[in-house]
């Protein structure tokens, strides 16, 4: 079976970081599409079906807030965030649009390469995962599908991760902690601000009243608990 290059899609106004980012990628095997703006971004999701975006926030022609909002609308491939932004709000609000990730400018390629490899484990098919059910709420590893009673539900890889974690190993406490270190690494176990959003988002995908939520319980002070 032929190897796949993984293609990742450089959304970046400024042509110096594009270079950079460019010829550090394919240094470590990436293949490398680009765009100087978000509807050239959205074109190109459309058109070259990239692995994986890596998207600037401050670009000439819309927000990437904007963008990664209607990227999800078409796909749900990964998106980190690469931006001089550092605020709580800003990252918050890309999050909250659906981006996987978020890592502030100046950044350490090392650091890039290794949030790249998460976000796509993440997103990767394994023939040999397992399926889990819990009452209407069906999660097919393999596949990468979720269903509750039925119906698909659209989950971006992060997202993803938190219920198949949660799922694996239903009606135990997962501390935030654990659920940090698994979905986004080391390097961010002590920033739970990731993890409330999705949550957050997640509860909005699959309970009937995210205010009292009944699948994905909050152990107060702990973590939380996927109903048994």
């Amino acid at each position: 079976m032929k190897n796949h290059k993984l293609n990742i899609l450089v959304v970046d106004d400024e042509a110096e970081i594009r270079r950079f980012l460019r010829v550090s990628l394919r240094a470590n095997q990436f293949e490398v599409s680009e765009a100087e703006n978000g509807l050239g971004a959205l074109i190109s999701i459309r058109k070259n079906k990239p692995d994986l975006m890596i998207l600037d926030l401050g670009l000439p022609d819309m927000d990437g807030v904007e963008v990664t909002q209607r990227a999800r609308l078409i796909s749900q491939l990964p998106i980190i965030i690469l931006s001089v932004r550092d605020r709580e709000t800003d990252k918050i609000q890309a999050l909250d649009a659906g981006a996987d990730d978020y890592l502030t400018k100046p950044f350490g390629v090392g650091e890039l390469l290794a949030r790249i490899r998460v976000v796509m484990r993440h997103s990767a098919k394994d023939g040999n995962e397992p399926i889990y059910s819990v009452e209407g709420l069906k999660m097919d590893v393999a596949r990468h599908q979720v269903a509750l009673n039925g119906k698909e539900i659209d989950l971006t890889p992060n997202e993803f991760e938190i219920l198949r974690i949660l799922m694996q190993k239903a009606g135990r406490v997962i501390t935030h902690r654990l659920l940090i270190h698994e979905v986004w690494g080391t390097s961010s176990e002590n920033d739970d601000r990731m993890l409330r959003v999705n949550i957050s988002n997640l509860r909005k995908k699959i309970e009937a009243d995210p205010n009292q939520p009944h699948f994905l319980l909050t152990e107060l002070g702990v973590g939380y608990r996927l109903k048994e």
